[in-house]
């Protein structure tokens, strides 16, 4: 098999660029969500629950993210190695890597799950509940922002060759003819 293209986000980009990018595309998916549904919602009044819910939401968020990658690679009973480190802040770090090779749609699958599994159910939420939809429109917004870099990826999986397969090291990604 030939290497078609390597991918790495982190190092074309550049981390600083993804934090930012990421940063403005949750706070804008955020503000053109909020205004639809206040209007929708607009003759009732929200409930705070407090700011300690909303804290420990958003920092379970990525991590949920992360575990959310590997459950089409569940369904589709591929071999994964899911490894989980602390940083310096006590916080888990959790890596999905793939041990074996991936077609290009369970690839593309695989990193659009958090946008299927947590994004639509909560905007569908904040449609029903109308008391805390500030608050699911929050969690949403979050994660569209951290599903940033796998627009990215998904992109460029799109443009590679159909019948490609898809190699994770760990570092990125590597598209095989």
């Amino acid at each position: 098999m030939n290497c078609w293209k390597s991918v790495n986000v982190q190092k074309e980009v550049g981390i600083n660029r993804i934090y930012l990018l990421s940063f403005l595309v949750g706070v804008l998916s955020f503000i053109f969500l909020f205004l639809p549904f206040a209007a929708i919602h607009q003759g009732y009044t929200l409930k705070d629950q407090g700011i300690f819910p909303l804290l420990i939401g958003l920092a379970l968020l990525p991590i949920v993210h992360r575990i959310v990658h590997f459950i089409p690679l569940l369904v589709t009973k591929r071999t994964f190695k899911l490894k989980c480190r602390f940083n310096k802040m006590k916080f888990p770090i959790i890596s999905v890597l793939s041990k074996a090779r991936m077609s290009k749609r369970t690839s593309i699958i695989t990193l659009l799950a958090p946008t299927v599994f947590l994004t639509l159910p909560g905007l569908i939420a904040s449609y029903l509940y109308i008391d805390y939809f500030a608050y699911f429109l929050i969690f949403s917004s979050v994660n569209i922002g951290i599903s940033y870099t796998d627009f990215i990826y998904t992109s460029k999986f799109i443009r590679a060759p159909r019948k490609c397969i898809v190699e994770n090291d760990g570092t990125g990604y590597d598209i095989l003819i």
